[in-house]
């Protein structure tokens, strides 16, 4: 059982800021060369400029080809954390098919997208890792959040589909549920939540799979 990621090349999606970047940052501490995501060129490379242990890889996940040719330009990957979201408050009567669509391609698909891309090396190395960013809204939800709620609790789904189809390649895939507000009212730390995505992407979760991780400081705990 090992926490260190040295040797391994992790992509982790929407990462040139807020919690994306600090679970690169995370992952890239551990010892992992950490692949930086973006659909900018220059917000990948504002990131990756001058270091040694991350690469850019600005591409657009919800655009299929461009997809796999990023995942083709990048090699293997040992570690995929699918980050990148969106919300849009709007009650559902005045929510739009666009926007509903825009949702669930931002949240949902491009993890489809990216995960089934590096599927395949991963099933021929016979290992691999994967972690989708999930949120207190994959079980509950709230006036205005339904499209943010729906693509949530999809992922979370997706996430045991994931589970059963590839568990036998020596693939575990598990949701983190990340929260940076604890019951005291305190907000967390973007940092305060890489932990928990290393231990996921590290041998140390070797028989976790299918699971859900919560990062919430208690919140989901409390009424």
């Amino acid at each position: 059982m090992s926490f260190d990621l040295s040797g391994r090349t992790a992509l982790v999606t929407g990462s040139t800021r807020g919690i994306g970047l600090a679970l690169a940052q995370a992952l890239a501490g551990a010892g992992a060369r950490v692949a930086i995501n973006g659909r900018t060129a220059a917000a990948v490379e504002a990131v990756t400029a001058g270091t040694e242990d991350a690469v850019a890889a600005p591409f657009d996940v919800t655009d299929e080809a461009a997809v796999v040719r990023a995942v083709e330009a990048l090699g293997p990957i040992d570690v995929l954390v699918n980050n990148t979201g969106m919300t849009l408050r709007r009650s559902l009567v005045d929510l739009e098919l666009g926007q509903w669509r825009q949702v669930l391609d931002v949240n949902l698909t491009s993890a489809f997208l990216v995960s089934r891309a590096v599927a395949p090396g991963m099933i021929e190395r016979g290992r691999g890792k994967i972690v989708n960013v999930c949120s207190v809204l994959s079980e509950l939800t709230r006036p205005t959040t339904g499209a943010y709620a729906a693509s949530k609790g999809a992922l979370k789904l997706l996430t045991r589909s994931m589970c059963a189809e590839w568990a036998n390649h020596g693939i575990q895939a598990n949701d983190a549920w990340l929260r940076a507000r604890v019951p005291a009212g305190r907000w967390g730390e973007p940092d305060e939540l890489g932990g928990a995505v290393v231990f996921l992407a590290s041998t140390a979760s070797d028989f976790v799979n299918g699971q859900i991780l919560v990062v919430d400081g208690g919140l989901s705990a409390v009424v």
